[in-house]
């Protein structure tokens, strides 16, 4: 009997607050493939700083498997539910989060960032991003690519440098349906 090697989507989980890693852990302890995007921040104590790993994306988890086949998943502590419309579980676009993947894998400083729908698309050209297109932001004097995934509305952004970067020709529809190529101002607080 063959055993077919068949991809099944991935899918965003809701999870408890601060339960992020711990569902991550039981996930990979039952075979299945989890994605949990970490990003490092330096945090206050009343003594020194320290510099610690929040999740990019707090209180959810990514994970590949048959929605046919959820139970499994929903049982796992600290799963509230599969992310979808309604009660109707939708997939992560693949793009998307191969788009998170390769930010993690590269090294490169990245944060959490306001989602953004408008904006100049780019495409890394150069670099450990080669291929990746994003919104491009500067903040700081750096330069930043934004990487969205739609489903969750929340954004991730990630420091390249200016020369590996090159618009794309593609232009984007507003909220109001009407053609833009301008990108709006955004500064985090």
């Amino acid at each position: 009997m063959m055993v077919e090697n068949v991809r099944y989507a991935w899918y965003a989980l809701r999870v408890r607050s601060r339960h992020e890693n711990t569902v991550a852990s039981h996930l990979r302890a039952r075979g299945y493939e989890s994605f949990l995007p970490l990003y490092k921040c330096q945090r206050r104590w009343s003594d020194r700083l320290k510099e610690i790993e929040l999740p990019l994306f707090a209180g959810y988890v990514f994970c590949q498997f048959n929605l046919l086949d959820r139970l499994p998943i929903l049982t796992v502590p600290g799963v509230v539910h599969v992310v979808g419309v309604g009660r109707t579980p939708v997939a992560i676009d693949e793009t998307e989060i191969a788009a998170i993947q390769a930010a993690v894998k590269s090294g490169l400083p990245r944060q959490p960032w306001p989602f953004l729908e408008i904006g100049h698309r780019v495409r890394i050209e150069h670099g450990p991003l080669c291929g990746i297109e994003g919104i491009l932001l500067g903040f700081r004097g750096h330069q930043r690519l934004v990487l969205c995934v739609t489903l969750l509305q929340r954004s991730v952004a990630v420091q390249v440098d200016e020369a590996w970067v090159r618009p794309t020709l593609q232009e984007h529809r507003a909220c109001n349906g009407r053609v833009t190529s301008q990108a709006r101002s955004w500064q985090p607080a």
